[in-house]
């Protein structure tokens, strides 16, 4: 399949409460710049490709206030909203379950080799090019993820007030999002029941024996917004 015409989705998952950020305010609607960041982080996927189909999962008692956000800032990036769920897991399993009716609606027979990502609604600085390697690489190896190695030094705890040991840092890397897979295998792998060890969505596909996703370089940039301080670095970099 030509990869101008292959079928691709990305589930944004945006479910946080802003507990950290020390406000009512969840962070995904907090401003950013001009904009609150979730807005960045859609139109982020649709500068990649306008052709993607998103889907944003929030909870259900904030949609309207979502819907009211669209209209104040003119945001017109086309999207389709489902229901958060108890845990990220059962959020994108509900992100899921709209692809999957998408794809047997059109009839489009094994899924058509249809690539589905998902990213975190507050990774509002996640650029083209790294967007675009992982897709490709997906398509490729069936699964991919972005990540960056560990630059600080590190070190291990037997336990809570222990005696430390250094580690080897080169050995570590710190995951991000999107992370892509063919729609079909990962479709199947959240078919499996929930366990607190799944993390993100690498964790879930690699649990179902399904397939080992591969690592692709990630940005330095796609920093994910927890703290004020992420907030003060995010406006630095835009």
């Amino acid at each position: 399949m030509n990869a101008d015409e292959q079928t691709r989705f990305v589930i944004v998952v945006a479910g946080g409460k802003g507990l950290r950020m020390g406000g009512d305010m969840p962070k995904q609607f907090m401003p950013l710049g001009d904009r609150p960041v979730l807005l960045h982080t859609l139109d982020a996927f649709y500068r990649y490709d306008s052709e993607i189909r998103i889907i944003l999962v929030l909870p259900d008692g904030q949609r309207v206030y979502w819907h009211n956000l669209c209209t104040d800032y003119g945001f017109t990036v086309p999207h389709r909203i489902v229901s958060g769920g108890e845990t990220r897991f059962h959020s994108v399993k509900n992100g899921l379950a709209l692809v999957e009716n998408a794809l047997a609606a059109e009839g489009t027979a094994g899924f058509g080799g249809a690539l589905v990502g998902i990213h975190d609604g507050v990774r509002p600085l996640i650029d083209s090019k790294t967007i675009a390697a992982v897709y490709e690489r997906a398509d490729f190896e069936n699964g991919a993820y972005p990540a960056i190695p560990v630059t600080d030094s590190l070190r291990k705890f037997s336990a809570p007030g222990k005696k430390s040991v250094a580690v080897d840092r080169s050995k570590y890397y710190l995951v991000q999002t999107p992370q892509v897979f063919r729609a079909e295998l990962i479709i199947k792998a959240y078919r499996q029941e929930y366990r607190p060890e799944f993390t993100d969505d690498v964790s879930v596909v690699e649990a179902s024996g399904l397939c080992n996703p591969v690592m692709v370089e990630g940005s330095r940039k796609n920093i994910k917004l927890t703290t004020p301080l992420d907030f003060v670095i995010a406006k630095a970099m835009m």
